[in-house]
Formats: structure tokens, sequence, C-alpha cells
């Protein structure tokens, strides 16, 4: 590690992290306590995470009051976004004058505490491309430290991975209110770039603009990988080039991938479909790395997979760890995961919440071995469905049948301006086929009535509705 981010921090340092249960906080608390520094947090809905943190020797306060900040002393905060000025712990910590950070500083704390630091952004396919490109450097020994926005078995169900090597960090970066402006990068990749979070970019071309933002955190030095195809990522590289320009620096170097057969630099040849899970040969800059053959359906895993595959290249990963790592990558918790069989059903739950991300996915399991593909699903904030209302209707309507459950939003008041019955009955009306419930009892009832043996029952949205695929299948296994 660096002098500078994290180790400027007073060595074994209290800090008390505000809403530690959420899943990148948790993730933030547990490298900072393999780090040295004794940890505390608080959070109103205790869970497996915060019993989890607990067991690591973590003190967790179940209430917010001004008395956890007394009794824990901590040198400085950590909070998450959702938590406002007024909260006791705050407005505690702020009186006796501690430092408080909110989570996306901690975390750009991190990276400029690490010599080497890839950043993975995009619209879509964070979580999946970060996953990847970890067990690429870690197959290839490389050993990094891991910050990702998902639950991953390949590091014990964490969120997070604590490397042996204090050069190299790989981490997610969203740009929800902005927060990957904090990360320095050495390597940043951009996935995709597509409308959303629209509470923060009212337009595709503030999403364009602070996508470019983010390239002026990369070193000088460093690599901007990104899918070459995508429109979006080619305006705002223009914007980034000009943004560059203007400052004196030079864009840095920009490392293309591709999965049709592009003039690309990282490139997917000879694709085929095997049981529905895509089979390419990966080639940079006309050499073969090799042939993968993923245990992960969809075209977009094909693109995920070329993306991490140049970042781990380009931080030294070789040819070999790079395909087997793929060959043996079976996806991140809540990404096109198999839940188990329901009635001689594959119950799938993935978090496509976004209407492209929620096409994407229904096109992987239409590669996928089935008769027919059942489709519940929930979109996420009322904002985003006002706002991408027609793009839901249109990316949805090709479904033969969808269940909707009403949105979900944890950070926003329900005016009742907007319902997933508006988007049910527009289906409905331009010749669909869908159903609204207000209620997931009556909606996992009609899934009995519809379901037969072969069919994959396909559930799309946040964790409050892909929690119905733990109640189809307890256990993991069949029902």
């Amino acid at each position: 590690m660096t002098d500078s981010g994290l180790n400027a921090l007073k060595e074994g340092a209290r800090i008390y992290f505000i809403g530690i249960g959420g899943i990148s906080m948790s993730g933030l608390a547990l490298l900072a306590k393999g780090y040295g520094f004794n940890v505390g947090g608080s959070d109103m809905n205790p869970s497996e995470r915060t019993e989890m943190l607990a067991e690591h020797g973590i003190k967790i306060y179940n209430s917010q009051v001004a008395e956890n900040i007394a009794e824990f002393a901590p040198d400085y905060i950590v909070k998450t976004a959702a938590i406002l000025p007024h909260n006791p712990e705050v407005a505690k910590a702020t009186e006796d004058g501690i430092k408080i950070y909110d989570r996306s500083e901690f975390l750009g704390l991190l990276t400029e505490s690490y010599t080497s630091v890839i950043n993975i952004s995009g619209t879509h396919g964070k979580t999946t491309t970060t996953s990847m490109t970890s067990l690429m450097l870690i197959e290839a020994g490389k050993d990094p430290t891991v910050h990702l926005g998902a639950e991953f078995d390949a590091f014990g169900g964490s969120t997070v991975r604590l490397g042996g090597n204090k050069d190299l960090l790989v981490s997610e970066a969203c740009e929800f209110k902005r927060s990957f402006l904090q990360f320095r990068s050495t390597t940043a990749a951009i996935t995709n770039i597509d409308h959303d979070h629209v509470d923060c970019y009212p337009t595709i071309e503030d999403v364009i603009e602070v996508f470019a933002e983010f390239t002026d955190k990369v070193d000088d030095n460093g690599y901007i990988v990104v899918t070459g195809t995508d429109e979006n990522i080619k305006k705002s590289l223009a914007v980034a080039a000009e943004r560059h320009e203007k400052a004196g620096r030079k864009l840095p170097s920009v490392i293309t991938c591709a999965a049709d057969g592009s003039d690309a630099d990282f490139t997917a040849k000879n694709i085929e479909f095997v049981e529905g899970h895509p089979h390419f040969d990966v080639y940079f800059k006309g050499d073969k790395l090799g042939r993968a053959e993923l245990r992960v359906p969809g075209n977009h895993n094909i693109a995920n997979s070329l993306i991490a595959a140049a970042c781990a290249y380009l931080n030294g990963a070789d040819p070999e760890s790079i395909i087997k790592a793929l060959n043996e990558f079976g996806g991140a918790d809540g990404r096109y995961t198999i839940k188990g069989k329901y009635k001689g059903c594959d119950v799938v739950v993935d978090y496509a919440h976004h209407p492209t991300a929620a096409r994407v996915t229904i096109d992987a399991a239409e590669h996928m071995p089935h008769n027919d593909i059942l489709v519940v699903f929930q979109p996420l904030t009322f904002n985003r469905t006002k706002m991408l209302f027609e793009d839901y209707v249109t990316s949805l309507l090709p479904c033969k049948k969808i269940l909707f459950s009403e949105i979900f939003s944890d950070r926003e008041i329900n005016t009742g301006e907007i319902s997933s019955k508006d988007i049910s009955d527009e289906i409905n009306r331009r010749g669909g086929d869908a159903e609204f419930f207000a209620d997931k009892e009556d909606l996992r009832k009609r899934i009995d009535e519809l379901i037969k043996p072969g069919d994959i029952i396909l559930i799309l949205g946040p964790e409050d509705i892909r929690h119905l695929g733990d109640v189809l299948c307890p256990k993991g296994g069949e029902a």
C-alpha cells in the first residue's frame, strides 16, 4: 500500500460505520478490520450480514442513537448516502468534531492506498465483470484485494477479499450520485453506458458526461478499457478527450473490446452456444489467448468476459489463467443465479431491474433449455419507472407471460403517480400478456397455476422480489 489514502488515518483508529449492514458497507467494514482498524457500526435492521460482522469481532449496534457514539468513541465515521444529517449518530459525531466520510469517500481513500487500482464501471455488468477479473488475477497469483457489489461464493459468500498483495485493488465503481468520481484508477473499465439513476441524471447526456469525468481520475500512464461498439461510450470518450486536452493532458490508452468480430483489441470469435452457454475464442490484437466455455448464459456475458480479460491481462494475468478463470466462473449472487427446482421448473433470480438489463437477461434465459419462460418482474424506484416507462413496456412486451410485483424503493416516497400496474396495463393494451399483483402471496399462487415441468421461472428485480426464489426453493434444492 502507498502512504496515502487509508494509510493517512491514525494507526489502529476506531472507525464506526452507520448503516453497516449494507452490501457495500459491510464489505468495507471487513476490509477496515483486516487493515488493523478497530471497527464498529450500527444498523436498524439486524441481518445475516450483521451477524457475520459480529463473528469477525466487529461491534454491532441494532439502534442508531447518540449513546452508541459516546460508547464506541470513534476516531472516524463512515456513513451511507441514505443517512441524513439529523440522524442521532451523525448529529453526535458532528457535535464531537469527529471526521465523517461518506461511503464513496472512504472507498476513494481505499483506491488511493494501492499502487495499481482496477475500477470497473458501467450501467450494467459491473459485478459480474469485477468478479471475473478478480478470479483471473487470483488464478495468476496476483493476490488482489477486491471490493464487490454482491456476495460471491469464491470469497466465502463475502463481498470482499483482502489480498496479501497490497499493490493491487479491484473494485466495482458505481456512478450513482457521482460516487465513482472519488476513485483513483490505473485501469478504468466501462462496460456500457445507458440511461439510469434518473434522479441523479435527468438525461442520457448527463450520464455520458459523468463517465467522461470518471476518466479524469485515471493515471496518465493507465488504461481505459471499453466496449468498443457502445455508441454512448464513444460519445463519452470524445468528451473525455476534449476534457483532457483542455487540462493539458493526454487521454490514457484506450483498449477496446467487442464480441461481434469488429476491429477491437480484444475480440470474441467462433461463438457458439452449448446448452445455452456461450463458447468462444478470445483474441488480443490477433493472437488467440484460448477458448472460453462459460458456465453463465447470455451474449452480455461474452462482453463482460472480454472486458474482464482485458483488465486482467493489462495487469499481469497470463492467458492460461484468464481462460481457466472464465471456464470456472459460476456467477455472482443475484446475477442469473439458479436457486433450484420448483415443481419441475428451474428457478432463476437476477438483479436485472433496468429495462435493458431485463431484456438481455430474458434473452439469456431463452438460450437455455426450456419449455416456456414465466417472467416475474419488480421495477426498482418510482423515478426510474416513471422516466423509463416506455423502455419498460417495449423491453418486456415480447415476454410470453409476465407477472408484475409493485415497484420497490427504499429511498423514495410513493406519491401514487406510477405503479407496476401501469406497465402491465400498457403491455396488455399493446397485445402482450401481463398481470399485476399487489400481494406477493397472490403472485406466488398464480405461479403455481401457470407453470408446468420444464419451464423457467425467471425472477427479476431487487432483493425484495428475488427473495421469492428462496420461498420457492427454501434450501436451494428441489421443491
